[in-house]
């Protein structure tokens, strides 16, 4: 059963699809200032869901995942599940997610639900071998989950708030990419994806990175801005954080294989990301 429970979890690529669901109540929280029962079933119907496209995007990949040294071990193309399970499994998945967020919640954040699954699986995953900038377009894929939160808890669509949120998410997604092909480029290119490396040295996509890393950081000032969260405390945080970001990512303009961690840099960011969101959800529900 625990080997069971692993190869579900990696099929489902869990700590992306728990991500997923902690923007989606990000979002909620910004839009209703609580925690009640309705943010369960949208978290839960999210995180079916998500589990359910990722479990799909494998399906869809497994012939490049068999070609690439990161993803060669993954459930199918190491053969710990077969192409028509993980199909089946997915649409399961996909059917009990909707179903979920239809009853439990409402349906404009299930049809935005669909329209991130539809995006990453129908769009971002086939423009990935057309362009090396499918990431750009792709990155849509992380600023919809906290919509589906904001609908969930009747926030406004057009309200300029969520508008900002998801901007922030938007911009995050392409630093955090692009610095995983400082590393994995090569591993990309056996598979016979287009990568930005083809078209800029490691040391120009460092710079370019550092780029988007400041973007994102200064982007991420103005969430409590427009949440009106302009307490002394809260504001020192996420300074702090921008200031964190900024100077642990300058190592990106002075950029070397032999003195660069790809790892260590890709988890700041996504810490940062996640310490952004735990200040403003205890600020939202505190102050």
């Amino acid at each position: 059963m625990k080997e069971k429970i692993k190869i579900f979890l990696e099929l489902v690529k869990f700590r992306i699809t728990f991500f997923v669901m902690i923007t989606t109540g990000f979002g909620y929280i910004s839009a209703s200032d609580q925690y009640d029962s309705n943010l369960l079933f949208v978290l839960l119907g999210t995180l079916i869901l998500a589990f359910g496209s990722a479990a799909l995007n494998q399906y869809q990949e497994r012939n490049t995942d068999s070609l690439m040294d990161r993803t060669k071990s993954r459930p199918i193309p190491a053969g710990k599940i077969s192409e028509n399970n993980a199909l089946i499994l997915s649409f399961l998945l996909i059917v009990s997610g909707s179903i979920i967020l239809i009853l439990g919640v409402n349906l404009l954040a299930f049809a935005f639900g669909i329209l991130n699954l539809f995006w990453y699986n129908f769009i971002y995953t086939p423009l990935k071998r057309k362009t090396a900038l499918a990431i750009i377009p792709g990155s849509l894929v992380g600023a919809i989950p906290p919509i589906i939160g904001w609908v969930a808890a009747n926030g406004d669509l057009f309200d300029f708030r969520i508008i900002v949120i998801s901007f922030f998410f938007f911009i995050w997604q392409i630093p955090h990419f692009w610095i995983l092909l400082l590393k994995l480029d090569k591993d990309y290119q056996l598979a016979k994806f287009p990568t930005i490396t083809s078209n800029f040295s490691k040391q120009q996509l460092a710079r370019i990175i550092f780029s988007w890393t400041v973007a994102t950081g200064l982007c991420s000032i103005l969430i409590p801005l427009s949440l009106k969260l302009t307490n002394t405390l809260t504001m020192s945080l996420i300074i702090s954080l921008v200031l964190f970001i900024i100077f642990s990512s300058i190592k990106l303009l002075k950029f070397s294989e032999n003195n660069f961690s790809t790892i260590s840099s890709f988890r700041t960011i996504n810490l940062f990301v996640l310490s952004v969101i735990i200040v403003i959800s205890i600020n939202k529900m505190v102050f």
